[in-house]
């Protein structure tokens, strides 16, 4: 990696002036003390730390090779254009040949590599980190601090929140930390952060907690824990310690509008962590309570309609889907959840997230605002059924939480489903990801594409999901790539647009 020289000579041309020996006084001279509570030095936990936190190593074969497409389809040009001419002679030149047929010799097969952080915590090899850094992964290796490599098999992952667990074998038990208890870290505690920030190795750095139950729109149970320690790319699955040296949150994000750090990270709670983590660990897959019910926000307006004051306060229950865990236990559209097994409900987004963390099976009260008063029903919780959504609400808003955000490009995007296939009027042989709000001024603006285009490759790699065009498009970004190379398809035809990736993004830091 080159690193840019200091600006050494702007600093030293600043005027500047000294005293003479007899005005300096001994109040000048008295060292800074730190601030009540600060250490004097991190130095000894870090000490302590460093040895439990690992670095991760994936490789990922290409997925044109993983798929085995021969190669890349041509690009439309208009008939007889030199285009159309240079596109078939380029790749055709390039195609791989079959085994034993004549011609240019298969190339080897690409493959990439990435790098993240992870730590142990059991000295057995029990290895914690982010799904996005090992995810499409066919090789993980955990670098030890002291260099030993050592292959991590994958023992479960879960994309909701983005968490995954790892073992590795060793001879000897390996160095661990414990998870804390992340409600206790409160805004302006000092928290300490470990990880490989650009494949440095291992990295510390220092901050404090800037803000609590941060919601950055990566998913139905976000609730992060912002901090200012300088997190980069690279430290993604790594710790965040508290000063007691116990792990309060995982690093998994940043926003950044040059990918460095800023000085705004996000973490994932320990207390969300630790029952996903456990699931993965023991059993390769995590079991999620579910309600069964379509909510929306409680607005001031809502509020004071149905006597609940003028504060407005938990989540309005749209719909008790038939035969749901809710409308078994008794709870009805128009109900207002208050309290879910003894938690309060301060937020609609905060029920998704209690329910999923209450055990399957389980027979809890809820209570809920019903006739201007509180009524407590008692619900079994089921389990959360595959693929399932639970947050939104009414058909309008439950469309646009389909929708994802391509944060820097100014694109909004969901699948294509039959309403949007009407409301573009898509063709029904139409495959890909449908564009469905540009923003003005953006890049994707500039590339005049327009709501209803369809995303049908990125990178000359087909998407059939937002969260693949999101997955393709990070993986650019980890390898420094300045663009992406989009197949548009709209009413004209297809055609390949180059989009810049260097714009504002909130971003994982790989």
């Amino acid at each position: 990696m080159r690193l840019a020289p200091f600006a050494l000579a702007a600093v030293l041309a600043l005027p500047f002036a000294v005293a003479p020996p007899s005005a300096v006084t001994a109040q000048q001279i008295t060292p800074q003390v730190p601030p009540p509570g600060a250490p004097s030095s991190f130095a000894p936990l870090a000490q302590r730390l460093l040895p439990a936190v690992v670095n991760i190593q994936t490789t990922q074969a290409s997925a044109q090779a993983r798929a085995g497409r021969d190669a890349p389809e041509v690009p439309q040009a208009p008939p007889g254009s030199p285009f159309e001419e240079f596109f078939r002679d380029f790749l055709e030149r390039n195609r791989p040949q079959a085994p034993g047929q004549p011609g240019r010799p298969q190339p080897p097969t690409r493959r990439g590599q990435s790098l993240g952080s992870g730590f142990i915590i059991d000295p057995s090899g029990i290895v914690v980190t982010n799904n996005h850094v090992i995810e499409g992964a066919d090789e993980i290796n955990v670098v030890l601090q002291d260099n030993t490599t050592i292959r991590a098999e994958l023992l479960g992952a879960d994309p909701r929140t983005d968490l995954a667990v790892l073992r590795v074998r060793h001879s000897a038990p390996l160095p661990s930390v414990p998870f804390g208890d992340s409600d206790s870290a409160k805004v302006g505690d000092w928290v300490v952060a470990i990880g490989n920030p650009f494949g440095l190795g291992g990295s510390v750095t220092a901050g404090i907690v800037s803000a609590r139950g941060r919601d950055i729109r990566q998913g139905l149970y976000d609730d992060f824990i912002q901090t200012d320690a300088a997190i980069n790319r690279g430290n993604s699955g790594g710790p965040l310690f508290n000063l007691n040296g116990e792990v309060v949150g995982i690093n998994t994000a940043i926003y950044s509008p040059s990918g460095g750090s800023i000085g705004i990270g996000f973490s994932i709670p320990s207390n969300l962590a630790k029952n996903i983590v456990a699931q993965l660990r023991d059993d390769g897959r995590v079991r999620r309570g579910w309600l069964g019910v379509n909510i929306q926000q409680v607005t001031d307006e809502i509020a004071e309609s149905l006597g609940l004051g003028n504060q407005a306060r938990g989540a309005l229950v749209a719909r008790a889907q038939d035969d749901g865990p809710a409308a078994k236990g008794g709870i009805q559209a128009g109900d207002v959840i208050l309290r879910f097994n003894g938690q309060e409900v301060r937020e609609m987004r905060n029920l998704p997230r209690i329910v999923a963390e209450t055990a399957v099976g389980s027979r809890v009260p809820v209570v809920v605002w019903r006739d201007g008063r509180e009524q407590t029903v008692e619900v079994t919780v089921a389990e959360l059924p595959s693929e399932q959504q639970q947050a939104a609400v009414n058909p309008q808003q439950q469309q646009r939480q389909q929708q994802t955000e391509l944060t820097g490009l100014g694109l909004q995007i969901a699948p294509i489903t039959p309403e949007l296939r009407e409301r573009f009027s898509l063709r029904a042989e139409s495959r890909g990801v449908v564009i469905t709000e540009v923003a003005p001024g953006s890049t994707a603006a500039e590339r005049e594409l327009r709501p209803g285009d369809v995303i049908v490759e990125v990178q000359q790699e087909r998407v059939t999901t937002p969260q693949e065009v999101q997955e393709r498009l990070e993986r650019l970004r980890r390898q420094n790539r300045a663009t992406a190379l989009l197949l548009i398809e709209s009413a004209q035809g297809q055609r390949w647009v180059p989009l810049r990736l260097n714009a504002p993004q909130r971003g994982q830091p790989g």
